[in-house]
Protein backbone atom coordinates (compact mmCIF):
# COMPACT_ATOMS: atom_id res chain seq x y z
CA UNK A 1 0.00 0.00 0.00
CA UNK A 2 1.37 3.39 -1.01
CA UNK A 3 1.38 5.98 1.79
CA UNK A 4 3.59 8.74 0.36
CA UNK A 5 1.55 11.57 -1.13
CA UNK A 6 3.11 13.20 -4.21
CA UNK A 7 3.75 16.93 -4.09
CA UNK A 8 1.49 17.64 -7.06
CA UNK A 9 -1.46 16.54 -4.93
CA UNK A 10 -0.83 19.12 -2.19
CA UNK A 11 -3.99 21.14 -2.92
CA UNK A 12 -6.13 18.00 -2.86
CA UNK A 13 -4.51 16.91 0.40
CA UNK A 14 -5.22 20.34 1.88
CA UNK A 15 -8.91 19.86 1.08
CA UNK A 16 -9.40 16.18 1.86
CA UNK A 17 -6.65 15.23 4.30
CA UNK A 18 -3.96 12.56 4.12
CA UNK A 19 -6.17 9.57 4.93
CA UNK A 20 -8.63 10.26 2.11
CA UNK A 21 -5.79 10.85 -0.35
CA UNK A 22 -4.17 7.58 0.70
CA UNK A 23 -7.45 5.76 0.06
CA UNK A 24 -7.63 7.27 -3.44
CA UNK A 25 -4.01 6.45 -4.26
CA UNK A 26 -4.61 2.82 -3.31
CA UNK A 27 -7.86 2.47 -5.28
CA UNK A 28 -8.40 0.69 -8.59
CA UNK A 29 -11.08 1.99 -11.00
CA UNK A 30 -12.46 0.61 -14.26
CA UNK A 31 -13.80 3.19 -16.74
CA UNK A 32 -15.72 1.82 -19.72
CA UNK A 33 -16.47 4.24 -22.56
CA UNK A 34 -14.15 7.17 -23.30
CA UNK A 35 -16.43 9.55 -25.18
CA UNK A 36 -17.66 12.95 -24.04
CA UNK A 37 -18.61 11.72 -20.57
CA UNK A 38 -16.06 8.98 -19.99
CA UNK A 39 -12.98 10.88 -21.13
CA UNK A 40 -13.43 13.79 -18.74
CA UNK A 41 -14.59 11.42 -16.00
CA UNK A 42 -11.41 9.34 -16.24
CA UNK A 43 -9.29 12.49 -16.17
CA UNK A 44 -11.01 13.89 -13.07
CA UNK A 45 -10.58 10.58 -11.25
CA UNK A 46 -6.87 10.53 -12.08
CA UNK A 47 -6.41 14.18 -11.10
CA UNK A 48 -8.02 13.34 -7.74
CA UNK A 49 -5.24 10.82 -7.14
CA UNK A 50 -6.61 7.35 -7.88
CA UNK A 51 -3.52 5.24 -8.39
CA UNK A 52 -4.69 2.43 -10.64
CA UNK A 53 -7.08 2.49 -13.58
CA UNK A 54 -8.23 0.43 -16.52
CA UNK A 55 -9.84 2.27 -19.45
CA UNK A 56 -11.83 0.53 -22.18
CA UNK A 57 -12.90 1.81 -25.60
CA UNK A 58 -12.29 0.58 -29.15
CA UNK A 59 -13.38 3.80 -30.90
CA UNK A 60 -11.10 6.09 -32.85
CA UNK A 61 -11.26 9.88 -32.80
CA UNK A 62 -13.52 11.43 -35.44
CA UNK A 63 -13.80 15.08 -36.47
CA UNK A 64 -17.35 15.24 -35.10
CA UNK A 65 -15.99 14.39 -31.62
CA UNK A 66 -14.12 17.68 -31.31
CA UNK A 67 -17.10 19.64 -30.02
CA UNK A 68 -17.21 17.66 -26.75
CA UNK A 69 -14.57 14.95 -26.23
CA UNK A 70 -11.29 15.34 -24.34
CA UNK A 71 -9.23 13.07 -26.66
CA UNK A 72 -10.52 14.77 -29.83
CA UNK A 73 -8.13 17.18 -31.57
CA UNK A 74 -7.18 17.75 -35.18
CA UNK A 75 -3.86 16.10 -34.38
CA UNK A 76 -5.51 12.98 -32.92
CA UNK A 77 -8.06 12.18 -35.63
CA UNK A 78 -8.18 8.45 -36.45
CA UNK A 79 -6.15 7.58 -33.34
CA UNK A 80 -7.57 5.21 -30.76
CA UNK A 81 -9.26 7.14 -27.97
CA UNK A 82 -7.73 4.75 -25.45
CA UNK A 83 -4.22 5.56 -26.75
CA UNK A 84 -4.78 9.33 -26.74
CA UNK A 85 -6.29 9.31 -23.28
CA UNK A 86 -3.57 6.98 -21.94
CA UNK A 87 -0.89 9.46 -22.93
CA UNK A 88 -2.85 12.32 -21.36
CA UNK A 89 -3.49 10.50 -18.08
CA UNK A 90 0.14 9.44 -17.72
CA UNK A 91 1.20 13.02 -18.39
CA UNK A 92 -0.97 14.04 -15.43
CA UNK A 93 0.31 11.27 -13.17
CA UNK A 94 3.36 9.37 -14.47
CA UNK A 95 3.06 6.95 -11.55
CA UNK A 96 -0.47 5.90 -12.52
CA UNK A 97 -0.79 2.15 -13.01
CA UNK A 98 -2.79 2.23 -16.24
CA UNK A 99 -4.19 -0.49 -18.45
CA UNK A 100 -5.83 0.45 -21.76
CA UNK A 101 -8.09 -2.01 -23.56
CA UNK A 102 -9.06 -1.16 -27.14
CA UNK A 103 -11.97 -3.55 -27.46
CA UNK A 104 -15.69 -3.11 -27.89
CA UNK A 105 -17.48 -4.19 -24.73
CA UNK A 106 -19.69 -7.00 -25.87
CA UNK A 107 -21.32 -9.53 -23.60
CA UNK A 108 -18.71 -12.19 -24.17
CA UNK A 109 -15.80 -10.03 -22.94
CA UNK A 110 -17.56 -8.20 -20.10
CA UNK A 111 -16.80 -10.95 -17.60
CA UNK A 112 -13.25 -11.17 -18.91
CA UNK A 113 -12.69 -7.47 -18.22
CA UNK A 114 -14.38 -7.52 -14.81
CA UNK A 115 -12.29 -10.50 -13.76
CA UNK A 116 -9.03 -9.11 -15.15
CA UNK A 117 -8.30 -7.24 -11.90
CA UNK A 118 -9.69 -6.49 -8.45
CA UNK A 119 -11.65 -3.29 -9.06
CA UNK A 120 -12.86 -1.03 -6.27
CA UNK A 121 -15.26 0.81 -8.59
CA UNK A 122 -16.72 0.48 -12.07
CA UNK A 123 -17.69 3.52 -14.14
CA UNK A 124 -20.18 2.96 -16.96
CA UNK A 125 -20.02 5.63 -19.65
CA UNK A 126 -21.18 3.40 -22.51
CA UNK A 127 -23.69 5.02 -24.88
CA UNK A 128 -25.09 1.90 -26.56
CA UNK A 129 -27.79 -0.05 -24.75
CA UNK A 130 -26.93 -3.76 -24.84
CA UNK A 131 -23.31 -3.62 -23.64
CA UNK A 132 -24.25 -0.94 -21.12
CA UNK A 133 -26.97 -3.04 -19.51
CA UNK A 134 -24.87 -6.19 -19.50
CA UNK A 135 -21.96 -4.38 -17.81
CA UNK A 136 -24.33 -2.98 -15.18
CA UNK A 137 -25.90 -6.39 -14.54
CA UNK A 138 -22.61 -8.27 -14.24
CA UNK A 139 -21.03 -5.59 -12.04
CA UNK A 140 -23.98 -5.58 -9.63
CA UNK A 141 -23.96 -9.40 -9.52
CA UNK A 142 -20.26 -9.35 -8.64
CA UNK A 143 -20.90 -6.88 -5.83
CA UNK A 144 -18.61 -4.18 -7.23
CA UNK A 145 -19.74 -0.57 -6.68
CA UNK A 146 -20.83 1.04 -9.95
CA UNK A 147 -22.04 4.42 -11.17
CA UNK A 148 -23.62 4.85 -14.59
CA UNK A 149 -24.08 7.86 -16.85
CA UNK A 150 -27.38 8.28 -18.60
CA UNK A 151 -27.88 10.44 -21.70
CA UNK A 152 -26.14 13.83 -21.96
CA UNK A 153 -27.17 14.32 -25.58
CA UNK A 154 -30.01 16.69 -26.40
CA UNK A 155 -29.57 18.55 -23.09
CA UNK A 156 -28.39 22.14 -22.64
CA UNK A 157 -29.14 23.07 -18.99
CA UNK A 158 -26.38 21.97 -16.57
CA UNK A 159 -28.42 23.04 -13.54
CA UNK A 160 -30.80 20.13 -14.12
CA UNK A 161 -28.14 17.41 -13.93
CA UNK A 162 -28.77 15.12 -10.97
CA UNK A 163 -27.15 12.23 -9.14
CA UNK A 164 -29.65 9.66 -7.93
CA UNK A 165 -31.32 6.30 -8.24
CA UNK A 166 -31.95 4.95 -11.75
CA UNK A 167 -35.49 3.92 -10.80
CA UNK A 168 -36.43 7.49 -9.90
CA UNK A 169 -35.15 9.04 -13.14
CA UNK A 170 -37.49 10.38 -15.84
CA UNK A 171 -37.47 12.29 -19.15
CA UNK A 172 -34.35 10.40 -20.26
CA UNK A 173 -34.71 7.94 -23.13
CA UNK A 174 -31.54 6.05 -22.28
CA UNK A 175 -32.53 5.68 -18.63
CA UNK A 176 -35.97 4.43 -19.70
CA UNK A 177 -34.51 1.67 -21.85
CA UNK A 178 -31.92 0.76 -19.22
CA UNK A 179 -34.71 0.38 -16.64
CA UNK A 180 -36.78 -1.66 -19.08
CA UNK A 181 -33.93 -4.00 -20.01
CA UNK A 182 -32.79 -4.48 -16.41
CA UNK A 183 -36.37 -5.29 -15.41
CA UNK A 184 -36.48 -7.96 -18.12
CA UNK A 185 -33.26 -9.39 -16.69
CA UNK A 186 -34.75 -9.69 -13.22
CA UNK A 187 -32.84 -6.69 -11.88
CA UNK A 188 -35.79 -4.43 -11.15
CA UNK A 189 -35.23 -2.06 -8.24
CA UNK A 190 -31.63 -3.19 -7.73
CA UNK A 191 -29.93 -0.03 -6.53
CA UNK A 192 -27.97 1.79 -9.22
CA UNK A 193 -26.56 5.29 -8.85
CA UNK A 194 -26.81 7.25 -12.09
CA UNK A 195 -26.11 10.73 -13.39
CA UNK A 196 -29.08 11.96 -15.39
CA UNK A 197 -31.13 15.01 -16.31
CA UNK A 198 -34.92 15.44 -16.39
CA UNK A 199 -34.57 18.10 -19.10
CA UNK A 200 -36.66 17.07 -22.09
CA UNK A 201 -34.64 16.56 -25.25
CA UNK A 202 -35.84 18.13 -28.49
CA UNK A 203 -36.84 15.08 -30.53
CA UNK A 204 -36.25 17.00 -33.76
CA UNK A 205 -32.53 16.97 -32.91
CA UNK A 206 -32.36 13.18 -33.18
CA UNK A 207 -31.56 11.61 -36.55
CA UNK A 208 -31.05 8.00 -37.71
CA UNK A 209 -27.44 6.86 -37.56
CA UNK A 210 -25.64 6.17 -40.85
CA UNK A 211 -25.62 2.57 -42.02
CA UNK A 212 -22.91 0.57 -40.28
CA UNK A 213 -22.89 2.69 -37.13
CA UNK A 214 -23.20 0.73 -33.88
CA UNK A 215 -25.77 3.26 -32.68
CA UNK A 216 -29.33 3.37 -34.00
CA UNK A 217 -29.57 7.16 -33.83
CA UNK A 218 -27.48 10.29 -33.39
CA UNK A 219 -28.47 13.20 -31.16
CA UNK A 220 -27.21 16.77 -31.04
CA UNK A 221 -24.76 17.63 -28.27
CA UNK A 222 -23.17 20.78 -26.86
CA UNK A 223 -19.60 21.11 -25.61
CA UNK A 224 -20.17 21.40 -21.88
CA UNK A 225 -22.97 18.93 -21.10
CA UNK A 226 -20.98 15.66 -21.43
CA UNK A 227 -18.26 17.26 -19.29
CA UNK A 228 -20.82 18.19 -16.62
CA UNK A 229 -22.08 14.60 -16.61
CA UNK A 230 -18.52 13.26 -16.52
CA UNK A 231 -17.53 15.44 -13.58
CA UNK A 232 -20.66 14.41 -11.69
CA UNK A 233 -19.92 10.73 -12.32
CA UNK A 234 -16.31 11.22 -11.18
CA UNK A 235 -17.51 12.93 -8.00
CA UNK A 236 -19.52 9.85 -7.03
CA UNK A 237 -16.48 7.61 -7.42
CA UNK A 238 -14.07 9.96 -5.67
CA UNK A 239 -16.35 10.70 -2.72
CA UNK A 240 -17.08 7.01 -2.17
CA UNK A 241 -13.43 5.96 -2.42
CA UNK A 242 -12.24 8.74 -0.12
CA UNK A 243 -13.89 6.98 2.80
CA UNK A 244 -12.97 3.45 1.74
CA UNK A 245 -12.47 1.17 4.71
CA UNK A 246 -14.10 3.50 7.26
Amino acid sequence: MQTTIPGWMSRTELLLGAESISNLINSNVLVVGLGGVGGICAEMIVRAGVGKMTIVDADTVEASNRNRQIPALVSTENALKSDVLSARLLDINPELKLTAIARYVREEITNEILESDSFDYVVDCIDTLSPKVFLIKKTIEKGIPIVSSMGAGGKVDPTQVQIGNLWKSYNCNLAYYVRKRLSQMGMRNRNLTVVWSPEKADQSRIIPAPEGNVKKSLIGTISYMPAVFGCAVASVVIRDLMGKGR
